[in-house]
C-alpha cells in the first residue's frame, strides 16, 4: 500500500516542528515537505534536524505552491489569512488541506468554503479527540437540559496565545448552541465589566483566562437551581492536536471533495 505523502506549512514553528515528528513517526505516512516564511532563517534547513530528529532528507522551501501540488495532503497550522491562501491552492492542486489555525474569520471561513468545492478540507478549531468528544457531549448535554440550566464556557491558556476566547472554547459554544437549536452569535456573551445586570436566560457565556505555559483547558458549566454539571478537558501536550491532525490527513485521502471536521474524522458527526 502506498504511503501518504504530507507537507507541513510553518514549519519552524511549535506546531510545526511537532508535525514533523508526528509525521516521522506514524506508520502509513511519509513527510514529503515542508515550508516556511521566505525570510525565515529556516529556510534550506532539513526539516528532520529542524524538529529534533535525525536528517529526514526534506529540506524547508519557501514556496507553499509547490508543496500543495506535489503532496497528497498538507497540514497547516499557522494564521489566518495563510490558511485561506494556502485553501486556494489546496483547491487548485487538489491535496486534502488539515486545518488547525484557529481565529478564522467569516472572509477566511468562505476561502475555506470555496476550496471544499474542489478538494476535501478537515478543519476543526481542535484536533484532539478528547476534545472533540467533549463537544459532541457538549451539544447532547445543551439539548437534554434546555434553557432552565444557564451555560458557561472557561478557557484558560498560555501567556502568548493571540486570540480570544479560543477557537476551542468557541467550538464548544456552538456545539451548545446547536443543541439548543439556536444561533451562537445570538446568545454568546464574551465579555462582562461593571454593572452588567442579571444573566440573560438563554445566554452561552465566555470567560477567558492568560497565563504561563498552559496547554490548554476548557471547561462547561451547566448551572441549574440546586445542581451543576461540569464538563472538562486538559491538555497537557500538544502532541495530541498534532496525532489528531495527521489522523484526519489519512482519514481524509480518497474523500470526495467538502469542508469535514474532527467529528466526521472520529465518526462523531
Amino acid at each position: 500500500m502506498a504511503e501518504t505523502t504530507i507537507g507541513i506549512v510553518g514549519a519552524a514553528g511549535r506546531m510545526g516542528q511537532m508535525l514533523i515528528r508526528e509525521v516521522a513517526a506514524t506508520d502509513g505516512c511519509v513527510l514529503a515537505g515542508a515550508t516556511e516564511a521566505p525570510d525565515s532563517g529556516t529556510v534550506g534547513r532539513d526539516a528532520g534536524t529542524l524538529a529534533g530528529l535525525d536528517p529526514l532528507g526534506v529540506a524547508v522551501a519557501d514556496d507553499a505552491t509547490v508543496l500543495f501540488a506535489e503532496c497528497d495532503a498538507v497540514i497547516d497550522f499557522t494564521a489566518p489569512a495563510a490558511t485561506a491562501a494556502h485553501a486556494s491552492l489546496a483547491a487548485q492542486g487538489r491535496a486534502v488541506h488539515v486545518i488547525g489555525t484557529t481565529g478564522l474569520g467569516p472572509a477566511e471561513q468562505d476561502a475555506l468554503a470555496k476550496a471544499a468545492r474542489h478538494t476535501a478540507l478537515v478543519h476543526a478549531p481542535n484536533m484532539s479527540l478528547g476534545v472533540n468528544l467533549l463537544m459532541a457531549l457538549t451539544e447532547q448535554v445543551a439539548r437534554a437540559l434546555g434553557d432552565d440550566f444557564d451555560i458557561e464556557i472557561l478557557e484558560m491558556h498560555h501567556r502568548h496565545k493571540v486570540d480570544a476566547p479560543s477557537g476551542t472554547a468557541l467550538g464548544l459554544g456552538q456545539a451548545a448552541a446547536a443543541g439548543r437549536g439556536v444561533g451562537l452569535d445570538d446568545v454568546a456573551a464574551r465579555g462582562r465589566d461593571g454593572h452588567t445586570g442579571a444573566r440573560r436566560r438563554g445566554d452561552i457565556g465566555f470567560a477567558v483566562l492568560r497565563g504561563g505555559d498552559v496547554v490548554g483547558d476548557h471547561s462547561v458549566v451547566f448551572a441549574g437551581e440546586g445542581e451543576r454539571i461540569e464538563l472538562t478537558h486538559k491538555a497537557s501536550s500538544r502532541q495530541i492536536y498534532a496525532r489528531g491532525a495527521v489522523r484526519a490527513a489519512l482519514w481524509a485521502q480518497g474523500k470526495p471533495p467538502g469542508l469535514y471536521s474532527m467529528r466526521d474524522v472520529l465518526g462523531l458527526g
